[in-house]
């Protein structure tokens, strides 16, 4: 007897670790998906009013196998031919899938025991909001969690962005992400 096409895909789907990945998600609430990012949000200081607070951050059906976690905020629209890193926290420990409101203070107070916030594009660590040039169209800021298959990155919190996105992809088991919308006149 030949197997079914959809025989063998429940099959593969049964396979643990295999059908979690695609489930792995990724919400704020206070950005919603392609949603415009409040003033809670937004970066101090560039020109820009903001308060500067990380959102709270949470996710769900996390992937099996999964030993830390990393969260990235990327905006793909600044004008500097590589984009822009707003937040980059690793070394987020796997019983923690939750991030709360402000724990990307530079000082590192709010973020988890064990984490790491490395270098932001703004020359610091912690979360920097939104702050595009005035005039632009919106910029996507995407909020990135990876499900990662190792303990820990073997990084410095004086890691760039890049750095550590090549780490982040190496080692990735899964990730989810949603994107935020912001632009100033």
């Amino acid at each position: 007897m030949k197997p079914t096409w959809s025989g063998v895909l429940v099959a593969i789907a049964l396979i643990p670790g295999l059908g979690t990945a695609a489930d792995f998600q990724l919400a704020s609430p206070t950005i919603k998906n392609k949603g415009v990012i409040g003033k809670a949000h937004v970066f101090n200081g560039f020109g820009c009013s903001g308060d500067n607070v990380s959102p709270e951050l949470r996710w769900t059906n996390v992937p099996t196998g999964t030993k830390s976690f990393a969260v990235t905020v990327y905006d793909p629209d600044a004008p500097t031919g590589s984009g822009w890193w707003h937040w980059v926290i690793f070394n987020i420990p796997p019983d923690i899938t939750t991030l709360v409101a402000d724990a990307g203070k530079p000082d590192g107070l709010g973020a988890p025991q064990l984490s790491t916030q490395s270098m932001t594009d703004f020359g610091q660590p912690g979360y920097g909001g939104p702050c595009p040039p005035p005039g632009h169209k919106p910029h996507r800021y995407i909020f990135t969690v990876f499900a990662l298959k190792v303990d820990q990155l073997p990084l410095k919190a004086e890691a760039t962005g890049a750095m550590v996105g090549y780490y982040l992809n190496q080692n990735a088991l899964a990730k989810a992400s949603f994107t935020g919308l912001y632009s100033r006149k």
